[in-house]
């Protein structure tokens, strides 16, 4: 879907988990997770501790992707939200934009009414914010220069470096 990969910088990520940190508080939920499609953490905060965030991340991104093909058997392009209820923990799962996914566990101190409310807000927020990261991606990209301190080095300097 999309030609170049989303490159977040440090502003972009401060950015991404002030939104994240906001939510967390308004919505009283225990954790918030940004992921990206491909199931890579983008960002994380709350009080979750020793949880194993790779799984979390890529998990959800496949069950986002199963749910697409579920959604397309009947009729539907996508299910943007998704929730699952547990015993202690419930995740609500949200599609920000085609390629961004936000994950947000919640107990009994919150309430599903709540969760969505907060969700639809900084969902517009986080939509915006991944839209501009996208846009100064595609202008490096299209400009064939990254902005990396190795933008500059060339084939001939990694060959000089390795050369005896």
């Amino acid at each position: 879907m999309y030609d170049t990969p989303l490159v977040m910088h440090d502003e972009d990520f401060r950015e991404v988990l002030s939104v994240a940190q906001r939510l967390v508080k308004d919505a009283n939920a225990k954790g918030v997770f940004v992921v990206d499609h491909n199931g890579q953490l983008l960002a994380e905060t709350g009080e979750l501790r020793g949880i194993d965030t790779t799984s979390l991340a890529s998990l959800t991104a496949g069950s986002v992707a199963a749910t697409g093909g579920l959604a397309k058997l009947v009729g539907e392009e996508e299910f943007p939200v998704h929730f699952h209820q547990g015993q202690n923990n419930n995740l609500h799962i949200s599609l920000i934009t085609s390629r961004i996914i936000l994950v947000v566990v919640f107990d009994g101190r919150s309430s599903l009414g709540l969760i969505r409310l907060r969700v639809k807000k900084v969902g517009a927020q986080l939509a915006r914010v991944f839209e501009e990261i996208q846009k100064k991606t595609e202008r490096t990209h299209a400009t064939g220069r990254a902005n990396t301190p190795f933008a500059e080095i060339t084939d001939e300097d990694i060959d000089n470096l390795f050369s005896v």
